[in-house]
This record gives C-alpha cells, structure tokens and sequence, in this order.
C-alpha cells in the first residue's frame, strides 16, 4: 500500500506529461515544424544552465528556464515570416542554433568557475522517480490550459495549420493565436523537463502525433489518439524501467519510438489489405 501511495503521483506526473505533449505534437507535426520542440527545450535549457551558475537548485531552476522558453517562444512567434522576410524553419534554425550555443557555452562554464553541474545533468536526463504530489498539480494545471486552449482555439490554430495567410486574410489573429500557442508549448516543455529530461523531451512531443496520424483521419480523433499515447507512453515507460531497472527518459523515448514503428506497420499492412480486397472479388 505504501509503495502504492509512494508512485501513484509519478504514474499520474508521467501520463499528464504524456498527453500534454501529445496534444501539443498534433499541431507541431502537423505543420512541418519538427524542431520547433527542440528550440524550445533547448532555450529552456539555456535558461535553467544559467539559473545553476547563478545558485539557484532544484525547483527554483524552473522560473529561469521558464523564462528563456517564453523569450524563445515570443522571439519565434513575433518573427514571423512576412516580417523576417524568411520561412519559419530558417528562423526556427537559426534561433534552434542560438539556443543550443548557449545551452552548451553554459555547461562548459561549470567547470571554469569550479561548480557541480549535477542539477543540470538531472534536467539533460530527467526523471519521474523524484516526481511528487506538487509537481502533479502543476501538471494537472498545465494539461488543464492545454485543454482549454484547443476548446477556445482549435479552429484558429487548424486554419493556421492549413494556411497561415489564408488564416490571417479570413480575419483570424494568426500572430497572437500562433504566439500564445508557442507560449503554452513552452509551458508544457519546462514544466515536462523531469519526466524524460530536456534532451528527449522531444519525444513525446512527436512520436504520439506520429502515430495518432498513422492509425485515424481527422483532427479531433488525433488529438485524443496522440494524447492517449503519450499518456500511455509516460506510464509504461516508467513501469517498464522500474521492473527492468533502467533510466526512465530514455525508456520512456524507446517505447514511444517502438510505438511508432508498429503504427507505421498496422498502416501498411491495412493499405495492403484494402489493395487485395478488390483484386480478390
């Protein structure tokens, strides 16, 4: 029972970490901006760096990387691509690459001042085991304005999807409705960086959209496959490294890359399936 107790708040940390992800993956993917999620984990990233060589430990790290994420977010969502005179990916990369720069200029600093760089390594890797009842409810909060943005916003965000000048000509706010999504993605990341660590956070953020546009048609069905998978993923990976004794990030990112390997395989064989029917009568 006392076992029970002890890792029920990290099962339920996993799978609100999951399916938060997983929703925000759908309109990720569904853009073609794969690394908008590893921009923004790595400015994150940078953000908590700074915050260690600055003192501060533990939780505190959070407000930091909190911080660096919304900057990188606004910077992204502000530098659109009729004022930057440029695609979104190209200002994506460019702004990926700063992020990463100063992401690892930090780390090395570590040992130039003579500091334990462990709170950042725990960050890099992550973990659910140290998950408690207030990082549940910070995620709970969290996936609650995840919800509330696609209840609010889902049409908006699926016309920029689509087309993000056709968007704008129809009288949607595309650069506010495009920022605030960027804001809450980089909400979800930083507060999702103990569950699989800021260098595998991506996962969750592609892999669950993955297969949700594999195996069903249609936007709404995605969302709740996506976010069912990611919740699935944040559980099982972490049961999964208990029984096996392995890291829990990097579990957690396998079974969502197998998942995804096995969606393409159920697809392929349906095709083949509907292929043969009329051949057959």
């Amino acid at each position: 029972m006392n076992d029970l107790l002890f890792w029920l708040p990290v099962m339920l940390a996993g799978g609100l970490a999951g399916a938060s992800s997983g929703i925000m993956g759908v309109y990720i993917m569904g853009m073609r901006m794969p690394f908008l999620g590893v921009f923004i984990a790595h400015a994150a990233l940078a953000g908590a760096v700074f915050g260690a060589l600055a003192g501060l430990t533990g939780e505190a790290l959070l407000a930091p990387a909190l911080v660096a994420a919304l900057l990188g977010a606004l910077a992204l969502g502000l530098l659109g691509p009729e004022r930057a005179r440029m695609d979104s990916n190209v200002v994506l990369g460019v702004l990926f690459s700063l992020s990463m720069g100063l992401s690892f200029l930090g780390i090395g600093l570590f040992s130039v001042y003579g500091r334990s760089d462990n709170e950042v390594r725990n960050l890099l890797w992550g973990s659910l085991n140290f998950c408690r009842w207030r990082d549940v409810r910070l995620m709970a909060l969290i996936t609650a304005l995840v919800l509330c943005f696609v209840l609010l916003l889902g049409k908006e965000m699926r016309a920029i999807m689509f087309c993000r000048l056709q968007a704008s000509a129809a009288g949607i706010h595309t650069t506010l409705v495009w920022t605030g999504f960027l804001v809450l993605t980089s909400a979800v990341l930083t507060v999702n960086f103990q569950t699989v660590g800021g260098l595998m956070i991506y996962s969750l953020l592609s892999s669950p959209a993955l297969v949700a546009f594999q195996l069903v048609r249609g936007h709404g069905r995605a969302l709740a496959v996506s976010a069912a998978t990611g919740a699935g993923c944040g559980v099982g990976g972490f049961v999964i490294a208990a029984m096996a004794d392995l890291p829990t990030g990097a579990t957690t990112v396998i079974l969502a890359s197998a998942l995804v390997g096995a969606a393409a395989l159920l697809r392929n064989r349906a095709g083949r399936s509907r292929a043969a029917a009329p051949a057959a009568q």
